[in-house]
């Protein structure tokens, strides 16, 4: 029996949308990179990108738990002396906020050449129209049952 290896033409990508005022920032994050992976297919395999396209809605409205939104620092260097500058993550929300989901849901993809193509798949909208209605994407429900 040969090990069953993917190749580029037989993979399929679905769209699925998650909406980031369901859950906290990092479990958004995880399932936003788990998706874009595809470690969820059977087809999964480390050295080709076989991942699906993600939508994430409500990048305003962001859950953050703890005392993240004070403690949480982002800091950026123009490559100048002595121009690091800081960011607090409640900055970030109020401008940027659809960054902070793209530098959480990056963090978590693995370190290689694949990640840029994975992280061009990734779509975030600040509220909750997108502009990926003809593509029929799946919605995925964050809410924890318990």
């Amino acid at each position: 029996m040969k090990t069953f290896s993917p190749k580029p033409k037989d993979i399929t990508r679905t769209w699925y949308i998650i909406d980031a005022s369901e859950a906290a920032l990092g479990r958004v994050a995880a399932k936003a990179a788990r998706l874009l992976l595809g470690k969820d297919k059977p087809s999964f395999a480390h050295h080709i990108d076989c991942g699906d396209y993600v939508i994430i809605i409500n990048a305003d409205k962001l859950v953050i738990t703890g005392n993240k939104k004070s403690g949480k620092i982002y800091y950026r260097h123009s490559g100048y002396p002595g121009n690091l500058k800081a960011t607090s993550l409640a900055d970030m929300l109020n401008d940027q906020s659809v960054i902070v989901i793209q530098k959480a849901v990056r963090g978590m993809l693995p370190v290689n050449k694949l990640r840029p193509n994975r992280l061009a798949r990734l779509k975030i909208y600040p509220g909750a129209e997108h502009q990926n209605e003809a593509q029929k994407p799946v919605i995925l429900s964050m809410k924890e049952t318990k």
